[in-house]
């Protein structure tokens, strides 16, 4: 259990999951703080949905210890299952339900009291806007709506915390960004959520991140406090012949990165050395003109970029 006044909702050390010779987790220690939206983020295959559902009590550890909403992930499986939220990539909702068919549904697995349900089946209602489509049925509603559904159905009970496993997969800008909006509504009325994503432009929106790659966690911090560590610096570069500019800027020491951006060839360096002064020095003896020149800001996606060739 957690200490009295603790502000972790999770907290785990040296977490380890194996499956026959396959270490799908190790070593991942973490500590969440309540109210946060925490993402953990790394590309298909990192580990993300293993250390979930290790957290949401589905898979017992293999190695390591933690707790979560003051209950031990292997002892009190159960009981931390009561009290959380989940959501999964895939819609796991009953498709031959109407929309308010399933909130009613869950709000009984979830243990709403019977005097409560009808109220909070309409306060989720009209939080998700789904209240014009209440009597629609859920398998005819298209992967945005779908995914209101699924997350009003894992939060109709009101937990304290909210895993969200690769929730937007598949789901088309418009909604991904909708979705957030309502995540951050979800926070501010209390809630924690956890995450996983391997959108890195999601990153941006969470409070605080873990990096996993490979089973093993890279870095934890704010998004700024990630990007700064790695000490990259970043500009957008109009070049004449960009394809032949952009390979001899590749072989450079300096250089952590060159991509295409339509037309113009985005250059990220290491150790904060100056991107466009930098440039210039490498291509302009070639013959090779630097016509235009912005710096811009270093991404979670560099940096994250930036942290697989370093453990590589």
């Amino acid at each position: 259990m957690s200490a009295p006044g603790d502000d972790s909702i999770i907290r785990t050390d040296h977490l380890s999951r194996r499956f026959g010779s396959l270490v799908a987790v190790r070593d991942v220690s973490l500590d969440v703080k309540r109210g946060e939206i925490f993402g953990i983020l790394g590309p298909n295959g990192a580990g993300k949905s293993t250390t979930i559902r290790m957290l949401c009590g589905i898979l017992d550890p293999t190695g390591g210890s933690g707790t979560v909403v003051g209950h031990d992930i292997v002892r009190e499986a159960e009981r931390i299952k009561e009290r959380i939220g989940y959501m999964t990539q895939r819609f796991s909702l009953y498709e031959d339900l109407t929309v308010l068919e399933n909130l009613v549904f869950y709000a009984g697995i979830y243990g709403v009291s019977l005097r409560r349900r009808r109220q909070r089946v309409d306060e989720v209602l009209e939080q998700t806007g789904l209240t014009g489509r209440r009597k629609q049925l859920a398998g005819t509603l298209s992967g945005g709506w779908k995914q209101r559904v699924a997350l009003a159905c894992a939060t109709i009970h009101e937990p304290p915390l909210l895993f969200l496993d690769e929730p937007t997969a598949g789901v088309d800008p418009v909604s991904r960004r909708e979705f957030w909006e309502r995540i951050h509504e979800i926070s501010a009325r209390g809630t924690t959520a956890v995450l996983t994503t391997h959108y890195m432009d999601e990153a941006e929106r969470c409070h605080r991140l873990a990096f996993i790659f490979g089973g093993s966690l890279l870095d934890v911090g704010t998004p700024d406090e990630v990007v700064q560590r790695r000490g990259l610096r970043v500009a957008e570069l109009e070049i004449d012949r960009a394809t032949e500019g952009a390979a001899a800027l590749r072989g450079c020491a300096e250089v952590e990165e060159v991509a295409h951006y339509g037309h113009l060839v985005r250059l990220a360096t290491r150790g904060g050395v100056d991107p466009v002064a930098f440039a210039r020095s490498i291509l302009e003896p070639r013959g090779l003109a630097v016509t235009g020149a912005r710096e811009t800001r270093a991404t979670v996606e560099d940096a994250f970029v930036a942290m697989v060739r370093a453990d590589g």
